[in-house]
């Protein structure tokens, strides 16, 4: 086993990469085992399954709509521009700014 802390950034990126790619794969074997496991005891009872991969979905609705507009006083509240503006972002307006003072610069 290599001592972590004798390694260099470069060799420990390595590493962490390696890491994590080795990880994802084991972690896709399993995913892949237990489904077929659920399938077969399904199948032992005369039923079928059909087992949604969120990771997979196309579905618009699923997919994180970026923010449009960001709070000043606090970066981590943002709004898409849909819906109802939030209260941080009328109480600002009422105070004579504009929403535009507040888009997020992509």
């Amino acid at each position: 086993m290599t001592n972590i802390h004798e390694l260099s950034v470069e060799e420990l990126q390595k590493l962490l990469a390696e890491a994590q790619l080795t990880l994802e794969v084991k972690r896709q074997g399993k995913k892949k085992e237990v489904i077929a496991q659920i399938k077969e005891l399904a199948a032992s009872i005369g039923v079928t399954v059909e087992i949604y991969d969120s990771s997979k979905a196309s579905d618009k609705r699923l997919q994180l709509i970026q923010g449009k507009y960001r709070n000043p006083h606090n970066h981590l509240q943002t709004w898409t521009g849909r819906g109802l503006s939030p209260k941080w972002l009328r109480e600002l307006i009422e105070a004579g700014h504009s929403k535009d003072e507040f888009l997020i610069n992509n």
